[in-house]
């Protein structure tokens, strides 16, 4: 038995994502058993950013407006700048992160994506990292930024770029895996 069997994850997503954020965490919560779902509020593919140009399309599985937090048991969301960006402005986005924080689920961010935490007003009095260009919007938003690879707070898993993205994904399966509900009204 895997440690992630009969576990629904959605990987909340747009153009513009950073290729390797949606791709490793997709790939390795998978491969622990989940079952990963694309959520976007585009149909079809969404294209990553990889590099300095556009990367590859990934397919999308769910389509935002029909997306219930109370299907998975989790939510991932890629950085990228030009992706969290437009999801943080869209209202269906940030209250679909709501509805997951509400819940007590886990939620994993990494690089650009605490954006998305911060429209949701999740990192309040909560330890966080991200890419270091955002730490300011995370502190003004009332989270605690440290500079480390990856934080855990509550079931709130944040991490900071790419090249975190190997202890990113082993704290996401540990905690998914745990199955602990958060209570987050503290």
């Amino acid at each position: 038995m895997s440690a992630l069997d009969g576990k629904t994850i959605a990987i909340l997503a747009t153009n513009g994502f950073e290729q390797s954020e949606l791709e490793v965490p997709r790939d390795r919560l998978a491969a622990a058993g989940a079952t990963v779902h694309v959520v976007s509020p585009e149909s079809g593919e969404i294209t990553g950013w990889d590099g300095d140009n556009w990367g590859r399309p990934v397919r999308v599985d769910r389509d935002l407006a029909g997306a219930d937090a109370a299907d998975y048991d989790a939510l991932v969301l890629p950085g990228g700048q030009i992706n969290p960006d437009l999801l943080r402005v869209e209202p269906a986005a940030v209250a679909l992160v709501s509805a997951f924080w509400a819940a007590g689920k886990p939620i994993g961010a990494i690089c650009h994506a605490p954006w998305l935490l911060v429209e949701a007003d999740v990192v309040r009095g909560r330890r966080v990292t991200s890419y270091p260009s955002i730490r300011t919007d995370l502190r003004n938003a009332g989270g605690e930024w440290e500079e480390s690879e990856v934080v855990i707070d509550q079931g709130l898993i944040t991490s900071r770029h790419p090249g975190d993205l190997d202890a990113f994904c082993d704290k996401l399966v540990e905690e998914i895996g745990e199955g602990r509900h958060h209570d987050r009204a503290a």
